[in-house]
């Protein structure tokens, strides 16, 4: 079943002219298997999560972080980055009320102008980028750089080794 965030995503990248394909495949949220479902390699696939920084006093920033496949977000980077007091995955409902996706499908995009949206350039290799789109039996397959130019993300290496 096509969800909001489907269209909106289909919309935004049909607007956009993006050069995408659309991949149905089983119910899969897990990015290893998606990647198997979808046939290409795991460091191809746009892990997407977001990560809240403690800002000390109560105080804390959301951020949409897009990383390869392959590879696990470094949080002691995050948090330096933001000169924070810890860094960690946002809770699957905070997750998914800023970006509108089931956790397991959001999409490399921020639609929120609070969530900031940072991509690993490690993921930029590849001509393609493969992400759930906003449903776990629905994919894209999109030029990497049609993401660049719609999505504008920072970029900064968000991974570790």
């Amino acid at each position: 079943m096509r969800t909001d965030g489907y269209g909106r995503l289909i919309e935004l990248l049909d607007r956009a002219g993006a050069r995408y394909r659309v991949i149905d495949h089983p119910p899969e949220g897990r990015t290893d298997a998606a990647s198997a479902l979808r046939g290409h390699r795991l460091d191809a696939a746009a892990k997407c999560m977001v990560v809240r920084v403690g800002l000390g006093s109560r105080s804390r920033q959301y951020l949409l972080t897009v990383v390869p496949g392959d590879r696990q977000i470094d949080m002691e980077q995050i948090r330096r980055l933001y000169r924070g007091t810890d860094a960690a995955l946002a809770s699957r409902e905070k997750a998914e009320d800023l970006t509108g996706c089931r956790c397991g499908s959001i999409v490399p995009f921020s639609f929120d102008p609070t969530l900031p949206l940072y991509t690993d350039p490690a993921l930029l290799r590849h001509p393609e980028i493969y992400f759930n789109a906003a449903c776990l039996d629905h994919s894209v397959a999109l030029s990497t750089q049609d993401y660049l130019d719609i999505a504008r993300p920072h970029l900064l290496p968000l991974t570790r080794g």
